[in-house]
């Protein structure tokens, strides 16, 4: 991620200012890495970037038939004393609320929520978005609870077993939609996209508010790069598996 790989940059760079007679390159280094963290964190820079990838679809706002409403888990906690949305960290909240919008346009469909537990954590991600939702009045009895993929590509796979050929509409951060995407219709799905959780600022903003860097702004670039990264690696991955398909035939 750009932070702790700048910061080490950084590091380098003042090791070969203090311990060295590299003064000129740790100069360049220590230069080029502080430019780069703060073009980062600055608005028109992180949510331009991150405009690229929420864009690619629109708000749900159909009514096409759907059975299901899919949810893929993320980021989340779990302490019983908080209430239940509390728990839903990193956009998951969102995610879970756009599902309910969604929900309720479509009566008689289910919700499924997906994700695996954390590591020492009691209750996985599915879980903990189910009783977020129960809270937010979703009926028990109209929620199913996938909890055990690790990643995309096995909610992807947990998912195809259980609906099988049902429409569904997915709901997902915008800027992992497309990466998400893929990977249903690699299971011979055809979800319905619905994104949730856009954070690239279309709207007036005031005129520092563009100028100064932040820790907000610096994390919607870190959001963009980790689905660049997904992205290629997902391109990689699925190229090794039609090589090896095609070996085989």
């Amino acid at each position: 991620m750009p932070l702790p790989f700048l910061l080490i940059v950084m590091a380098v760079a003042l090791c070969l200012l203090w311990f060295t007679r590299r003064q000129k390159t740790g100069k360049v280094l220590f230069l080029l890495s502080w430019l780069c963290l703060g073009l980062l964190s600055l608005q028109p820079v992180a949510d331009g970037l991150m405009r690229q990838i929420e864009k690619t679809y629109p708000t749900y706002n159909g009514q096409d038939p759907a059975d299901y409403i899919v949810v893929l888990g993320s980021s989340y906690t779990y302490n019983p004393q908080w209430a239940p949305t509390s728990n839903l960290i990193d956009g998951t909240l969102a995610r879970v609320t756009e599902g309910i919008r969604i929900y309720h346009q479509h009566p008689g469909a289910k919700m499924i929520f997906t994700g695996a537990a954390a590591i020492g954590n009691p209750k996985s991600v599915a879980e903990v978005a189910a009783l977020a939702a129960e809270s937010l009045g979703v009926p028990q009895g109209d929620i199913i609870i996938l909890d055990q993929p690790k990643d995309t590509h096995q909610e992807a796979e947990q998912v195809a077993k259980r609906i099988g050929n049902a429409p569904f509409i997915l709901v997902t951060a915008a800027s992992q939609l497309p990466r998400a995407m893929v990977f249903f219709q690699q299971q011979g799905l055809s979800p319905i996209p619905a994104p949730a959780n856009q954070v690239a600022i279309d709207s007036a903003l005031n005129p520092w508010e563009r100028v100064i860097p932040q820790s907000l702004y610096l994390l919607h670039s870190e959001r963009f790069w980790y689905e660049f990264l997904g992205r290629q690696w997902q391109r990689l991955t699925s190229r090794d598996v039609s090589a090896e398909t095609a070996a085989k035939g």
